[in-house]
């Protein structure tokens, strides 16, 4: 079953902003812990920033000060505020939940910044 769906992705210009969602079905949000994971063309995937069960949030040092995460337990929803892009921030970017120790992904939303 599809349980998250990221977008929200696309080509924006280095400076730029975007802002990416995470759909969840049913309680997930409200439940578990949110994290967005990137990986770059020929590079591991790497975390980027999660989110508690009680909304404080935390992020990798490479994106501190420039994105915001945060969520929305009555929409279901997750999103990552993204600001003064850099094209290393240029990666497919998946939303996830761990859930007795079945980790699960969205298919990803594509985030390209060149100018």
């Amino acid at each position: 079953q599809v349980q998250l769906v990221e977008s929200g992705g696309g080509l924006v210009q280095p400076g730029g902003s975007l802002r990416l969602s995470c759909a969840a079905a049913g309680s997930i949000v409200s439940s578990n812990v949110m994290n967005w994971y990137r990986q770059a063309p020929g590079m591991q995937r790497e975390w980027v920033a999660g989110i508690s069960t009680r909304a404080i949030p935390s992020y990798a040092d490479s994106v501190k000060g420039r994105f915001t995460n945060s969520r929305d337990n009555a929409a279901g929803t997750v999103y990552l505020q993204m600001n003064t892009l850099k094209p290393a921030d240029t990666a497919v970017y998946y939303c996830n939940f761990v859930r007795l120790g079945v980790w699960y992904w969205g298919q990803g939303t594509q985030v390209t910044v060149s100018s």
